[in-house]
């Protein structure tokens, strides 16, 4: 908490000036601190999940940043998405006024976060008393919901829902903020000091500043037998899908939302870790080959391996448990091939945040912790290589601002704590010559607690379960369920009662397109459901035939739908042979073995469309209780080996 504190406070006084100097002068802009409060302690970390922790708890640990930058003048709060035992922020009056504004004396406004008002209990994205009432002064609203939020918030201060005070207080801290920023004398924007100067965008001087922060904030894990610093006259080998990735390094909400489909070009300026390799060792006489696969047609002295997370923002981070590339250890197959051919391995480990990577420490001799390094990578390599005469040029300073895990369940784990046993502890760091304290055998096994694995339902009873929506779709036409009925193109669809009223759907599809229905995660989020498939599970549902069935029907799963076709993942089955079987009007239990789809590539870690039923071919079926089911594999309708 105190780096956020101190961090928060330094990055206000940056944009707005000091208090008592140039604050909000022409040079300037107004600073938002956010998101206000505890986004980041949620229930397993999720992405606008529920924060349990005690209020004590919340203000030491969540709550210093707002400390550090309300103090240094910050003009602006957001509020988060995420609950506080359940409540959701944007609607806790508690905490936006009697906390933020009454206790600790905010007087600027609180603004919204992309419709995050619609989110509270009885609100949608154009109707929301509740907001307003808690201490929203600004609505964020992207969309074309703003015209009857707008319309409804009127008539809900004629109303007296929302007093007028509430708003007269509203509109006062909009303009104090405004008045306190000079908008009304100052020129516009395009007459200020700095307006279309856009040559001090990647400046020298700022560039040297993100290289200082780089090569600064890299920490050293692993360091066995002070195989670092390299000497820059080697031939070192430049190895894995990060090496010369500038998107990569620099992760989400970069150019795009996701920070995906880009390519080094969108960097003009930028370098990658292999830039600053290439760099270093030519200039020494030495050579680097970038080879992402780590083939190589002359045996390097040396691999340095790039490697990790791929870019990701919101809920796409979001995961089961700790462990790196779970069921697709490609690159520590990687590491493994070029250390049984005896070359030293150097991993450089690209992440936002702790991993369980032991495997990957023990395949190494030197790790790496670069973090996000942005678009100036190519400064890592002057911490690891020396100079031509041997000398170090910059040494290792990085430390550990989370403690780094012993098991891919340790998600929680706090200095302090009673029971705080971390691989490596906060504040770890090595530097040069210092001891190494890690060898070549930790622990690589997984132990998964059986009783912990839970059935995953879908679909069940006809409620949906968080975080999944059902899409309908036919042709390129599609649509979210929002409603007991619904037309598309050639499929219709509607709600009908299995057990009791309306806990099931009938679709039903002309033909000629591919049309169906698909249960999905909100805005394509990846979601880890891994180890569910570590138990033999089965995709279970139930299904009756309102007609006979004369084409096919397939059931489908995808996962991490990217920027290119060829980066989707997921597998299908045809299960018209066994529908075919069916007697019409009853419903029949399905259940087919995840196995079926994990043999043709379905990564349940990056689940996007856990269950889809489609046909090219004219159907009418219902559909009811979808879920995963652990330890059913062997008994499932349709099973894989």
């Amino acid at each position: 908490p105190e780096i956020v504190k101190s961090y928060s406070a330094a990055i206000v006084k940056g944009l707005q000036g000091h208090a008592d100097g140039d604050f909000l002068s022409e040079q300037r802009v107004i600073s938002t601190v956010k998101h206000f409060l505890g986004d980041g302690g949620t229930i397993g970390g999720d992405d606008q999940g529920d924060n349990i922790a005690s209020e004590q708890e919340l203000f030491d640990i969540h709550a210093q940043g707002y400390v550090g930058g309300l103090t240094a003048g910050a003009q602006s709060v957001m509020a988060s998405f995420n609950s506080w035992h359940g409540k959701k922020i944007h609607g806790d009056k508690y905490l936006l006024t009697e906390v933020l504004k009454d206790k600790m004396g905010f007087d600027g406004f609180v603004v919204g976060d992309w419709n995050g008002h619609g989110q509270i209990k009885g609100c949608s994205n154009d109707n929301c008393a509740q907001a307003a009432n808690a201490g929203l002064d600004i609505y964020m609203v992207p969309t074309g919901a703003w015209k009857p939020l707008y319309e409804n918030t009127i008539a809900q201060v004629k109303s007296g829902e929302i007093s007028q005070s509430r708003i007269d207080d509203a509109v006062r801290r909009i303009l104090r903020v405004k008045l306190r920023a000079g908008l009304f004398e100052k020129p516009s924007p395009a007459k200020r000091p700095y307006s279309g100067k856009t040559e001090l965008i990647g400046s020298e001087p700022h560039r040297e500043v993100a290289r200082q922060a780089v090569r600064e904030s890299l920490v050293l894990l692993k360091n066995k037998e002070n195989v670092l610093p390299l000497s820059p006259n080697l031939n070192v080998l430049v190895a894995g899908d990060g090496a010369d990735n500038i998107g990569k390094q620099s992760g989400g909400w970069t150019i795009t939302w996701q920070g995906t489909g880009n390519d080094n070009k969108d960097f003009p300026g930028g370098t990658s870790v292999y830039d600053g390799i290439e760099a270093q060792v030519a200039q020494a006489g030495g050579k680097a080959v970038l080879s992402v696969d780590g083939s190589f047609d002359e045996k390097p002295d040396v691999a340095v391996v790039v490697f990790g997370e791929e870019p990701y923002a919101e809920g796409h981070g979001d995961r089961e448990n700790l462990a790196y590339q779970q069921g697709d250890k490609s690159d520590l197959a990687l590491l493994k091939s070029l250390k049984a051919q005896d070359i030293p391995v150097i991993s450089l480990f690209i992440s936002g945040r702790p991993m369980w990577v032991n495997a990957e420490l023990n395949a190494s001799d030197a790790f790496v912790a670069v973090w996000l390094p942005g678009s100036e990578g190519g400064a890592i390599a002057d911490v690891l290589f020396t100079d031509k005469a041997g000398k170090v040029q910059h040494d290792f300073k990085g430390k550990l601002s989370f403690s780094w895990p012993n098991s891919p369940y340790q998600a929680t784990v706090n200095r302090g704590d009673s029971d705080y046993q971390p691989l490596l502890p906060y504040g770890f760091g090595l530097q040069y010559g210092e001891e190494n304290t890690l060898n070549d055998a930790l622990s690589e096994e997984v132990v998964i607690d059986e009783s912990t694995i839970k059935q995953r339902d879908l679909f069940v009873a006809g409620k949906l379960h968080k975080p999944w929506l059902m899409e309908l779709f036919s042709g390129e036409q599609n649509m979210l369920t929002n409603a007991n009925t619904h037309q598309i193109g050639a499929l219709s669809y509607r709600t009908i009662d299995k057990k009791v009223q309306e806990d099931a759907v009938l679709i039903s599809s002309k033909g000629g397109e591919v049309a169906g229905l698909r249960i999905e995660s909100k805005s394509h989020f990846r979601e880890d459901i891994f180890a569910v498939t570590q138990s033999e599970s089965a995709l279970v549902f139930s299904m009756k035939l309102t007609t006979p069935l004369t084409g096919s029907l397939i059931v489908s799963t995808e996962c991490d739908i990217a920027e290119g076709v060829e980066d989707d993942c997921g597998g299908k089955v045809d299960i018209s042979e066994l529908a075919g079987g069916m007697a019409i009007d009853t419903w029949e239990p399905v259940s087919i073995d995840l196995a079926c789809f994990t043999q043709q590539g379905m990564d349940y870690s990056n689940t996007v469309m856990p269950f889809v039923v489609s046909s090219s071919d004219a159907y009418s079926v219902g559909i009811a209780d979808v879920s995963i089911v652990p330890n059913t594999a062997s008994k499932a309708n349709i099973q894989c080996e």
